[in-house]
């Protein structure tokens, strides 16, 4: 009778050991402001690495979806940098479908013939402002603050 009993206390020990470390864990990600937005930096550290190897162009829009989820969950100090990062990178994809341009082969030295004038000045225009000295800007605060708060560079 008694053997019972202690394999019942046994079980609900370890279960209240269990919610209050599940309990102590939230409170700690509730205490962090900047949890949820690090674990998505380590999520999405390789996919971004893979992505950029592919070149600057080519690569900031292969990493733009996960550009996209860390600017969902970046904190309020970095949300405008990536605010700035992702509308420029969307700009320039953008403009490159509409003209119904391939990134990876587009080279604007040589742009194709049958682009019109329209299509290249808009191109242009869009990777001007990728290529700004302000996206730039946003993109390095967003990498420090990686480094800086989570500790873990954007890429690999």
């Amino acid at each position: 009778m008694r053997r019972p009993v202690l394999v019942v206390v046994a079980l609900l020990a370890a279960a209240a050991l269990v919610a209050g470390t599940l309990v102590g864990l939230r409170l700690l990600r509730e205490d962090d402001p900047f949890a949820d937005y690090c674990a998505e930096v380590t999520d999405r550290r390789e996919d971004v690495g893979a992505a950029l190897a592919a070149g600057p162009t080519t690569g900031l829009i292969r990493a733009l979806p996960s550009f996209e989820a860390l600017a969902q969950r970046s904190p309020d100090d970095i949300r405008a940098d990536w605010a700035l990062v992702v509308e420029r990178i969307e700009g320039l994809r953008t403009a490159l479908d509409r003209a119904g341009v391939d990134p990876e082969s587009y080279d604007p030295e040589h742009p194709p013939t049958e682009l019109s004038a329209a299509d290249r000045a808009a191109i242009a225009s869009a990777a001007d402002r990728l290529g700004s000295r302000e996206t730039a800007t946003a993109l390095a605060r967003v990498e420090q603050q990686a480094r800086d708060v989570c500790k873990t560079p954007l890429s690999l």
